[in-house]
């Protein structure tokens, strides 16, 4: 039999890191696999996540309050989590001597810091588990006989199996081969596919005192966010000004609900710089370092006062008359601005950076069309979905990846 017709008993379309966990596992029961990657090299996305240092997965290994970030999708994830959770990835990749460590806000790192041990880990999985890896090959489409899923037609020939894994992932970072064209065939296939979103992305800013900021970040600050006028939710952590606005942990954890506020207000929203101090108590605060410094120039006294590098972006807001003042001339109305631009300096929120910008997009095939505890699609009997091509909102810090884990395992350990 020539390999263009040669039958395998699963075949896996995509070798991202859902289709190489589920490839590699179920290869290691016993069953003949065939890898399919449209990419010159596998991991592609996987070794640019997490900066580079790859946020394999968070370290709350609780199952259900894990299962709590995902919203919506909360009480589909307890089977699958049950099959293969956090612990479980701690120790598939510890045996496989890749410990992890644990950082700030939970996030699970490989010890090395670097996203292709990942991929390589996850390479030599594949190979000792004896899978057909065949790389720079695109899937061109799925053809069906009867409501079965009978090959995978790519430029290279045709490839039949007994069962299908998609894992082609969703539309984020399209550079490394996401280009959602797996909602494609599952659309032909009679599943729905819901519109992808760009759901953790930087936010948009309109005033140029943000952009003034542009590589200055805050450590811990507050932001809320207002639709038209009305507080709508805060958040406290780190931020980063960039040249078209803002990022960092807690916007990109800010962007899905930004997102619908956008849908129907405008949105404002206001940074505390001083989350942990009252009005009154940094007033004094910058009282007393005026004081202490009542000939020198305002602007060097608030460099001092600020948070690193702030001291520009508050001065452009201030709009004072004379920018060489010095601190003793500064009256008691602009000293009581400066506390009040410094407990909520006022932005607009003009949108959201696109999918060339998304950490993860969302969008993908709903829950209620998957039986998420074997990962089997609910529409083609041969078919197993997994990662990104499930519409799934997830927030940053290792939740994306470890669905990756979860969903590729379960869907190899069923197959």
């Amino acid at each position: 039999m020539s390999a263009e017709t040669k039958k395998y008993e699963v075949i896996v379309i995509g070798g991202g890191a859902s289709g190489m966990m589920a490839a590699g596992r179920a290869a290691e029961r016993g069953r003949s696999v065939l890898l399919l990657e449209k990419n010159a090299t596998l991991g592609k996305k996987l070794d640019i996540t997490g900066g580079g240092r790859c946020n394999i997965t968070n370290a709350e290994f609780d199952r259900h309050a894990f299962a709590k970030h995902y919203g919506s999708a909360e009480q589909f994830l307890y089977s699958p989590l049950s099959q293969f959770g956090v612990q479980n990835t701690f120790d598939f990749f510890g045996v496989r001597g890749l410990p992890l460590v644990v950082e700030a806000r939970r996030r699970a790192f490989p010890e090395t810091q670097k996203s292709p041990d990942v991929t390589r880990v996850m390479k030599k999985y594949l190979t000792d588990a004896g899978v057909t890896v065949m790389m720079k090959t695109s899937v061109k489409n799925l053809s069906a006989v009867g409501n079965r899923i009978a090959e995978a037609k790519t430029e290279h020939g045709t490839y039949r199996a007994d069962t299908f894994i998609i894992a082609t992932g969703g539309v984020s970072h399209p550079e490394t081969g996401s280009t959602g064209d797996g909602f494609k065939w599952l659309t032909e296939l009679g599943h729905t596919v819901q519109e992808p979103t760009p759901t953790i992305v930087p936010l948009k800013v309109s005033e140029s005192w943000v952009k003034s900021l542009a590589g200055i970040s805050l450590e811990r600050m507050k932001i809320t966010f207002f639709s038209d006028g009305k507080r709508a939710f805060s958040k406290t952590g780190g931020l980063l000004f960039t040249h078209f606005g803002l990022s960092g942990p807690l916007i990109l954890n800010s962007a899905s609900a930004v997102a619908e506020l956008l849908k129907n207000a405008e949105v404002t929203a206001t940074i505390d710089m001083y989350p942990d101090t009252d009005f009154a108590a940094l007033e004094r605060q910058i009282i007393a370092k005026m004081d202490a410094n009542k000939n020198k120039d305002f602007k060097n006294v608030l460099a001092e006062i600020l948070p690193n590098g702030m001291a520009k972006g508050i001065l452009i807001l201030l709009a004072l008359p004379d920018v060489n003042l010095k601190a003793h001339n500064v009256t008691k109305e602009e000293r009581k601005r400066l506390v009040h631009l410094l407990k909520g300096a006022p932005l607009t929120i003009s949108g959201l950076m696109g999918f060339d910008r998304a950490v993860i997009s969302d969008g993908g095939v709903p829950l209620t069309e998957v039986d998420t505890r074997t990962m089997r699609s609910l529409k083609v009997p041969n078919l197993y979905l997994i990662g990104d091509v499930l519409h799934i909102n997830r927030p940053s810090g290792g939740y994306s990846l470890q669905l990756c884990w979860t969903t590729g395992f379960v869907a190899g350990n069923s197959v």
